[in-house]
């Protein structure tokens, strides 16, 4: 294995990084903006208005989104366990 497979590799894992967590972090800057801006209209600035319904927001959006992330999980790691057939 050279160089330019090394990087390759560590380009395709951060690509499957970023396919995986982006719906989640997506989700959670939406939600977080909707009740900043409804902290802000009506100037209530409670703690757990902010927590509470975030965390179960994104805790649904993972449930959701967990078929996607597996089958992006499963085929970079066949596609890894395939580069390590070829390597032999």
């Amino acid at each position: 294995m050279d160089e330019a497979e090394v990087l390759e590799v560590a380009r395709e894992s951060i690509v499957v990084l970023v396919k995986v967590s982006a719906p989640v972090m997506l989700v959670g800057m939406i939600v977080g903006l909707v009740i900043s801006l409804f902290q802000a209209l009506t100037s209530i600035q409670e703690m757990t208005l902010s927590f509470v319904p975030k965390i179960l927001i994104v805790f649904l959006s993972l449930i959701v989104f967990a078929p996607f992330m597996l089958h992006e999980l499963q085929a970079f790691t066949e596609s890894m366990f395939d580069r390590i057939v070829f390597l032999r």
